[in-house]
């Protein structure tokens, strides 16, 4: 491992802040360490992320990875397709910032309180269709660009309201504009949102042990649970399908604290018109296989028939 340990990023706010945050632990570990912007497609274009493509903003950073211009990479997790790569490894899935959506609307409403045809940006078909499955009227127009913009198009008049990760806001410090953090039961979060992805060359040993020391056992399960379950719909990060996994203590009848891992899933058609949801309990050991037992139960509910629907109406 060299010296000097060569981080790769994107070069926005977030993501800068999302490496700075690896680049700290490891020099507080006393391991000197920079950051190396990388550009990437998804940072190039201003096409929908439905139109270009699963992995968009990740490829450029495992190119640098794999030509030796940076030695890891820290990746947004839930913008990693799911098939694995044979060239990389995944040692370390820091502590997840809370995985939840949120939304920033003009004069603080909520989105009960916001008047039919208010016009809402989204990215994410996942959040589109989750949002129009809530039957509140509300306009859903594409949105892009950095989190500043995004919050620009609230504050200047342009949108009545944008729908984004919480955990974006709050690693950039803008939690205060935060009108309403949507709960589960009114829209599942992205498999992986809130969660980072540490990146290595698959073999780099010394590397890998070194960064293992910053994962979290309990992200690392509630993730590989999400994961699984999109992987298993084989439906890409633009799918209108969400999850989201959390271990949590349970007691059993003879008063004994235990640990179990539960799991969310839904599938919805892209004009909300059709929303499948399952759940499953399982142990944080196993998070495999209950990212498979979820899956299997969408599916019996009809979950294929709708990503078709899904993929031919985008």
């Amino acid at each position: 491992m060299a010296d000097f340990i060569r981080i790769g990023t994107r070069g926005s706010l977030l993501a800068t802040t999302q490496a700075s945050v690896i680049k700290d632990a490891l020099v507080a570990k006393g391991h000197a360490a920079e950051l190396v912007i990388v550009s990437t497609e998804g940072d190039r274009s201003s096409e929908p992320i439905a139109n270009i493509g699963v992995g968009v903003f990740t490829a450029a950073l495992r190119e640098a990875i794999d030509d030796g211009r940076v030695d890891l990479a820290v990746h947004s997790y839930k913008d990693l397709p799911t098939a694995p790569d044979p060239r990389f490894e995944i040692p370390a899935i820091p502590p997840r910032e809370d995985p939840r959506d949120a939304l920033v609307a003009r004069d603080g409403m909520v989105l009960g309180e916001l008047p039919v045809g208010s016009v809402i940006g989204t990215s994410s078909p996942r959040r589109a269709a989750q949002l129009r499955a809530l039957g509140l009227g509300l306009e859903i127009r594409p949105l892009r660009g950095n989190l500043d913009t995004r919050l620009n198009r609230v504050s200047n008049g342009d949108l009545d309201g944008i729908v984004v990760a919480r955990a974006g806001l709050a690693r950039i410090g803008r939690l205060s504009e935060v009108t309403e953090t949507l709960e589960p039961v009114q829209m599942l979060p992205a498999p992986a949102q809130g969660a980072l992805a540490v990146e290595c060359r698959a073999g780099d040993t010394e590397l890998v042990a070194l960064l293992a020391e910053l994962d979290d056992a309990d992200t690392r399960a509630a993730v590989t649970a999400e994961r699984v379950l999109l992987a298993e719909l084989e439906a890409g990060c633009s799918a209108p399908v969400g999850a989201i996994a959390e271990v949590v203590e349970s007691i059993d009848e003879d008063g004994h604290v235990f640990e179990e891992l539960s799991l969310r899933g839904c599938v919805a058609t892209l004009d909300g018109s059709d929303v499948i949801r399952a759940s499953g309990i399982g142990t944080p050991g196993r998070a495999r296989e209950l990212g498979l037992s979820v899956a299997a139960e969408l599916f019996e509910l009809g979950a294929r028939d709708l990503l078709v629907e899904a993929g031919r109406d985008r």
